[in-house]
Order: C-alpha cells, then sequence, then structure tokens
C-alpha cells in the first residue's frame, strides 16, 4: 500500500514539474522554441495572484511578480545567437516549470492564406526536398486556425500527440508539415546568417485582408460597414437562438422535416429538397469574419518579440465585390500587426499574388480583380516604409490558385530580408544583395512606340527570356488594348536599358500595360532573372467582371 501512495506522490510531483500547477507560460513557449535575438524578449503567463515568478535562463535570472489576475511579464536579453540547445526555467511558490531545446537566433512571422499555408507535402519539389531536409537549428510552429469575435490573449493547445502549436525541426518527416514559402525562405536565412531560425506560421486559406484587421480599425472603413453589420447580426441571432444547444435543437428540427418532405417528394417522384447543411448550425463566430483571425490567431503571439513579418494574401480579395475595400484594408493589415507587435517600423515583406484560372479575352484581362489586387499591393509597398513586394506571377505552370512552386517565392523574400534588414552585400562587392525585379519608371510615346524605363538598380541586364516578347499591351485613344510586339532597346537619352514597344494595330499608342491578367504570361527580367513587376502607364478605372463598380488607383 505504501508503494502506491508513494508512487502516487511521486506523480503529482512530476505533473507539477511539467505543468506548473497554478503557473503556466503562454502557449507559444515550448520545448524547441527560437528566441530573437539582439532584442529584449518578452515572456509572459499565468500564475498564482500576486505570486513572485523568478525565470532562470542561462546566466540570467529575472522576477517579477503577478497582478490581481494572476498575469505576469518580464524580459530578458538581448541574447546573442546560440545553436546550442537551452533550459528555461520558470519557478512560482511551490510551482516550477521548464522548457527545453531553446535556440536563440531570428524569428519570422509568416501569415497570410492558403498560398502561405501550403506545406511541403504539396509542392512542386517534396519528392526530393522532404526527404533531404536536415536543418534541425531551422524551426517552425503552425498556429491552429483560431477566429474570435472577441480579443484573445492565447491560442489554445489540442492533444499531447498534436503538431499543430508546437515548435518543429525542419527535418525529415517533420518538415512535410512546413509552410513551403515559410521552408524555403527561413532556409536562405538560416544559410547566409548562420544562426537558427524560428518561423511562427499563422496562416488560413480562404480569408479576406479585413479578417486580418482589427475591428477598431474596420470601423472606420466605410466599405466594411455592410459586412461587420451581417456578420454582428448574424452572431447576435446565433447566441440569441440558445447558442450550440438551440443550434444542435433546430437541425435536428430541420433534418426530421427534410426527412418527411423528401420521403413525401420521392414518393411522387418529384424533385427531393435539400439536406439541411450542418455547418450553417455552426457558431459562426468561429469561422471566418471582420477581425476574427486578428483577434483569435494574431493577439495571442503579439507579445512575442520577432525580426519581422512575410504575409502572402489576396487571393479572396479577387473574386465578385471583395476588391472593394482592399486598397483600405490590405494596408492595414500592416499597421494594425505593427501595432499589436508594439513597433511602428517592424519589416513587413508583401508576396504579391499569383495568377491563376485562364485567359479568356483581352477585356476580362484587362480588368480582371486580380490586376487591381496586384497593384494595391504594389502601391501599398510604394507608400509604406520599411516593407518590400516579392513578384510571384512566373511560378504558375497552370491554372491553379495554388502555384506548386514555393522555392521561388521563398527564395525572393529572402533576399529581399537579406538585404535590405540584414544589409548583405553580393559577393565580392560593397552594393546590397539585389532582390527587385524591373520596377516601372515612366513611358515616353514617340513615333508610334511606347518606351519604358525602369528605376535605378532595377534594370541591370534588362532582358526578355530567351527574347521572347510575351505580356505586353498597347491602347490607343479608343482605350481597347491589343498585344503587342517588344525589344530592348537603349534610351538615347543616357544609354540606359529601356524596353520598346509596338504593335501595327494601334498607330498611335497612349497607354502600355505589361502583366495584366489574371493569369499573366511575360519574360523581362533583369540579370538575376528577378520578374518585372506588373505595370500600366495608364490610369483608367478597372471594373472586374462579376462585379459592380469600377476601380480608379488613388494618386499618391
Amino acid at each position: 500500500m505504501m508503494k502506491y501512495v508513494l508512487l502516487f506522490l511521486l506523480a503529482i510531483t512530476l505533473n507539477s514539474k511539467a505543468l506548473g500547477k497554478d503557473l503556466s507560460l503562454a502557449n507559444i513557449f515550448n520545448d524547441g522554441i527560437v528566441l530573437q535575438r539582439e532584442k529584449p524578449i518578452n515572456v509572459w503567463g499565468h500564475a498564482s495572484p500576486d505570486q513572485s515568478v523568478t525565470l532562470k535562463f542561462g546566466d540570467e535570472t529575472k522576477t517579477t511578480k503577478s497582478n490581481s489576475k494572476g498575469q505576469w511579464s518580464l524580459k530578458i536579453g538581448p541574447l546573442i545567437a546560440s545553436s546550442e540547445p537551452k533550459t528555461m526555467t520558470i519557478i512560482s511558490g511551490n510551482s516550477e516549470l521548464s522548457i527545453t531545446d531553446i535556440l536563440v537566433g531570428e524569428v519570422w512571422v509568416c501569415g497570410g492564406q492558403s498560398n502561405m499555408a501550403w506545406t511541403m507535402r504539396g509542392s512542386t519539389n517534396a519528392d526530393i526536398e522532404i526527404s533531404a531536409a536536415n536543418f534541425p537549428q531551422i524551426r517552425f510552429l503552425k498556429l491552429p486556425n483560431v477566429a474570435s469575435p472577441t480579443e484573445m490573449d492565447d491560442f489554445p493547445l489540442g492533444k499531447p500527440t498534436d503538431w499543430v502549436g508546437k515548435w518543429q525541426r525542419a527535418v525529415a518527416p517533420e518538415v512535410q508539415n512546413c509552410s513551403a514559402v515559410a521552408y524555403y525562405f527561413a532556409r536562405r536565412l538560416h544559410r547566409q546568417l548562420n544562426v537558427p531560425v524560428g518561423i511562427i506560421e499563422n496562416s488560413w486559406g480562404g480569408t479576406m485582408a479585413q479578417h486580418w484587421c482589427s475591428k477598431k480599425t474596420l470601423k472606420q472603413i466605410p466599405e466594411m460597414a455592410e459586412d461587420i453589420k451581417k456578420f454582428d447580426e448574424k452572431y447576435q441571432a446565433w447566441i440569441d437562438g440558445g447558442k450550440e444547444e438551440g443550434a444542435k435543437k433546430r437541425l435536428a428540427k430541420d433534418t426530421a422535416d427534410w426527412e418527411k418532405k423528401s420521403a413525401e417528394a420521392k414518393s411522387k417522384g418529384e424533385k427531393e429538397p435539400r439536406k439541411p447543411n450542418a455547418n450553417q448550425y455552426k457558431n459562426p463566430g468561429d469561422g471566418r469574419q471582420p477581425a476574427g483571425m486578428f483577434n483569435g490567431s494574431l493577439l495571442p503571439i503579439a507579445n512575442t518579440t520577432i525580426r519581422g513579418i512575410l504575409f502572402y494574401q489576396g487571393e479572396n480579395n479577387s473574386f465578385g465585390t471583395s476588391w472593394k475595400p482592399f486598397h483600405r484594408t490590405f494596408p492595414a493589415v500592416i499597421s494594425d500587426w505593427r501595432e499589436a507587435f508594439n513597433d511602428p517600423d517592424i519589416p513587413f515583406g508583401i508576396v504579391q499574388i499569383a495568377g491563376w484560372s485562364n485567359r479568356r479575352s483581352m477585356q476580362y484581362d484587362m480588368n480582371h480583380h486580380c490586376n487591381v489586387i496586384r497593384e494595391i499591393q504594389m502601391d501599398t509597398w510604394l507608400n509604406t516604409a520599411n516593407t518590400g513586394l516579392i513578384v510571384t506571377y512566373d511560378t504558375n505552370s497552370n491554372g491553379s490558385i495554388h502555384p506548386g512552386r514555393k522555392s521561388p517565392v521563398g527564395e525572393r523574400s529572402a533576399r529581399w530580408a537579406l538585404s535590405e534588414i540584414y544589409k548583405i552585400k553580393k559577393f565580392g562587392s560593397n552594393d546590397l544583395l539585389e532582390w527587385k525585379g524591373p520596377l516601372f519608371k515612366e513611358t515616353n510615346f514617340e513615333g508610334g512606340k511606347a518606351y519604358v524605363t525602369f528605376e535605378d538598380g532595377t534594370d541591370r541586364g534588362l532582358r526578355l527570356d530567351q527574347d521572347v516578347d510575351v505580356g505586353f499591351v498597347l491602347a490607343g485613344k479608343d482605350k481597347t488594348f491589343h498585344h503587342a510586339k517588344a525589344r530592348i532597346t537603349q534610351s538615347k537619352k543616357d544609354k540606359k536599358p529601356q524596353v520598346e514597344i509596338w504593335c501595327d494595330d494601334v498607330k498611335e499608342p497612349i497607354a502600355v500595360r505589361y502583366a495584366f491578367s489574371n493569369l499573366p504570361i511575360s519574360g523581362l527580367m533583369n540579370a538575376r532573372e528577378i520578374p518585372a513587376y506588373p505595370f500600366r502607364s495608364d490610369d483608367w478605372p478597372m471594373t472586374p467582371h462579376q462585379s459592380t463598380g469600377s476601380y480608379v488607383r488613388e494618386k499618391k
């Protein structure tokens, strides 16, 4: 009997050590975490109210006191990069907890929708990359998809066997679950900087920009008023209807009614009614909603010390009228995330959306929602400090909205970060790494042709891939675009490279566009073979199909 009592007491002691009893860390802190180097690091959690809390990590020991609600926080560091695994121990009263295998290096949040969530399993080179991955100093944590009408202070953890919400290593087979864009981004950073890299993946397929903004911000955007009203009414109706229990009863009643009507229709040889969809009875507060992902997925990690953010989103704002608030909501994602992380200058990389579907007509191409979204992403970059724009429209080889080639996206994103944030120079040179594709500067129309030049530093070695001139269109005063021919020449004024564009069907062109389509075809690039950004010389309104109203580019 005494033996079982001792075992029981030992189990309690071990459980107290592992779980901390009345002591806990925020869920972002678990075994295998990478902490950000060279910055003060926020550490926070819960304890019994008004209790002393002591943290030990390496040579540091810090003590604080929990508040009346049991919340506590403190700072450690700054720390130097370290690939030597360390342990962090937290003590409060009789409770103690530890997390192990902690590295110190660079930490990035990679967010957005499905193209950021797209794992290594679905990437083009999955067959060779997953088995070859052996980067134990690259760690990744996939956040659970949580939406909430109210602000949350932490994300939930699943079963002990779940990998979501827990730090994983970029080695086979674990790496198969890593975001492919994030993996290629982290791998390049790791190889160049030679320090551990941690990725916090915060992405959810099918989300729109407004889902990642704060409710406070969205209420100031006129185009969002109707969406907010619809959701608030739907959510309140669900509450008034008895929440989960009420929904369960309604589904049971509606299903019974359906079975009766279905049987009657079948007996009469008539078309049977549609069966009630159980998803329509779920809590709307758990699904995609204005500010939902900001509240449920972003705020729980917003106290984490990080280096920067990489964001790949925009596809779901490219349907119907969903583009209309994007000119306000997309810039707001950047400002709201920066405010949440309490860093107004935190680096923010924008991954410009790729192409999908099929090309149908010139009018369809020139007015497609994708052009609107890419242009807003471009203008957001050009008008927002400490951001970068990574071009991706060349990564798709078919009409899928999910291009399998994620390596170029991650690698180009890393070029931006290495050049702009880490100030890495080209091998054998004092110049920073090149990361931009040719960036439109101006167009001169002369002698029935258009002459396009590009911003300094982006046009070195300007070329057409295999000398194929695709993606260029011209229009005259009738504003009707036609496919055009192009070649690389030199400007007479300053001998800089330029694109000379002409079309036999447009004798007097007044507008030129390049890579304007839902699925752009292109070949214009620079010496680094980085594609040119889509551009246009005109500011004519664009009216997307299956939409109302026209998009007019804002003048800055």
